[in-house]
């Protein structure tokens, strides 16, 4: 039997959110291909219903200025034919205009999903075959005279037909072909080159039309295109934003379950360790008489040690766990950064004696005080100095800079003459028990959440960490602090002067 892997049990969990919208976008593109090959016009169903529906909407709102128009023709041709003819001519356009605007009206209430594309596109085909054939009997009405005021009135209705018509390019043809033969029809009345000329101009004006609704259609499609494209996008977005929300809140979960546990879980290793510390200590420390056997003080100290470092671990982890979650209590105060880093290097300066390392101090004593959280400056610079004395080999140097920074606030900079850290691995360094190949090698015993506290506790105070190092050149951090935590000094009060205001006196910047 095959061993069951991490992808067999993900895959038994359901798929994942990039496989889902792989999936989704497969059956949309299938669906997509599958409108587009059942299509008479080769788009999804969804482009032709929008384009009948913009057709239909141009009818009916095309209405009565159409009828307006007829009325107008009507009236001039009176001057050659008889009222009555002309009469009869408007009431087949109203007619031809009401059917029409019916159809398209009866459409338009329509369910989308249920409307048959093919059957009213035949009927609005139709239906402008008719009209173009009653527009087109305006040929009649001038039989007598007036025949150039027909040949422009038939191009005034074929750049109406064509334009409302323009999203159904079958009907534009159906109702431009009619005024077409009917401008043609015209050169029976007379074959002079003033004749010629201007059919020959208005069947080109007609034809410019009908490529002119080409273009129309063509942009429309585009613009259907585009939207849906757009529709599309945002309903990305809107699925990206449900499953971000869902990972934002399976994130708040665990981190509380995180919290949780580490609170759990610190209690409950604290009291076993604080009993195996005690114990130890006695048996180091020989409280009840000597070991029988020299072994067992070793094995004392080893105990003793080992507990120290689980101990010690465990506050790095809550520490940590209590910064990520903002959950870190700042006790501020007013404080001297160069007293904190004196302390500090006096209680890690045993161990680097012990290696035979040098420390290099340019502390600028005449710094004034800054509003911060004595614990958590005190752990930021030993942190610092602990590093850097794991990393320095015996006999190397350590400098230690305190000064002014040059927007008004102080900065902190430790940098040791150890290794160094390889560019790939500083993001490595940066994270929660992340080591690098060098360290791992050189360094003694860590776990490796020194910088990101260090870091953690930099951000709450609003300042800014710098971590600059190379391969055999060792590695400099620079700890900077606002201007907005420092402490300016007040001069002392003169009582005997006379009173004047109190001004603000700074040291000036060390070099």
């Amino acid at each position: 039997m095959s061993d069951l892997t991490v992808e067999m049990v993900q895959r038994g969990r359901g798929p994942s959110a990039e496989e889902a919208n792989r999936r989704r976008g497969i059956a949309r593109d299938m669906r997509s291909a599958r409108e587009k090959l059942t299509s008479a016009t080769g788009l999804e169903r969804a482009f032709d219903y929008e384009l009948l529906r913009l057709y239909a909407q141009y009818r009916v709102g095309a209405g009565i200025p159409l009828g307006l128009f007829a009325v107008v023709m009507a009236g001039a041709s009176a001057f050659w034919t008889p009222p009555v003819v002309a009469g009869a001519w408007a009431l087949c356009i109203f007619a031809a205009i009401t059917v029409i605007s019916a159809g398209c009206r009866r459409f338009l209430r329509q369910n989308p999903e249920e409307v048959s594309l093919a059957r009213w596109r035949r009927l609005f085909v139709a239906g402008e075959t008719v009209q173009s054939l009653c527009w087109s009997a305006m040929i009649g009405l001038c039989a007598t005279g007036g025949r150039t005021f027909a040949l422009f009135g038939l191009v005034i209705a074929a750049a109406v037909a064509t334009m409302l018509a323009a999203t159904v390019p079958a009907a534009a043809v159906a109702g431009l072909v009619p005024l077409a033969l009917a401008t043609l029809s015209l050169l029976a009345f007379s074959r002079d080159m003033d004749a010629l000329l201007l059919v020959a101009m208005a069947v080109g004006s007609q034809l410019f039309f009908l490529g002119l609704a080409r273009r129309l259609y063509t942009s429309t499609v585009g613009a259907l295109q585009s939207r849906a494209e757009k529709d599309a996008i945002f309903a990305e977005l809107e699925q990206a934003k449900a499953n971000s929300d869902e990972a934002r809140r399976r994130a708040e979960e665990a981190n509380l379950a995180k919290s949780r546990f580490l609170a759990t879980m610190s209690h409950e290793l604290r009291t076993p360790l604080n009993a195996i510390l005690g114990f130890s200590e006695v048996m180091k420390n020989e409280v009840f008489g000597p070991h029988t056997a020299p072994s067992y003080q070793e094995y004392s100290n080893d105990i003793h040690d080992s507990g120290l470092h689980l101990l010690n671990l465990i506050n790095e982890i809550l520490d940590l766990s209590r910064i990520e979650a903002g959950r870190y209590e700042m006790n501020e105060e007013a404080i001297f950064l160069a007293h904190i880093v004196e302390e500090c290097r006096h209680m890690i300066g045993l161990r680097a004696r012990s290696k035979g390392q040098v420390f290099h101090d340019f502390v600028d004593d005449s710094l004034p005080r800054i509003w911060a959280d004595e614990r958590a400056l005190r752990q930021i610079v030993l942190n610092l100095l602990s590093n850097a004395v794991k990393f320095t080999p015996p006999g190397g140097e350590i400098t230690i800079k305190v000064g002014w920074t040059s927007s008004g606030g102080q900065y902190l900079a430790v940098k040791d003459s150890g290794p160094g850290i390889p560019e790939d691995e500083l993001g490595t360094v940066m994270s929660s028990f992340g080591r690098g190949s060098l360290a791992i090698k050189t360094a003694e015993q860590g776990s490796g959440l020194g910088l990101p506290i260090v870091k953690g506790l930099v951000d709450l105070h609003g300042g800014n960490f710098q971590l600059a190092s190379r391969p055999r050149e060792g590695t400099e951090v620079i700890v900077t602090l606002p201007a907005s935590r420092v402490m300016d000094t007040l001069p002392a009060v003169d009582v005997t002067a006379e009173a004047q205001p109190a001004t603000v006196r700074r040291p000036a910047k060390a070099a």
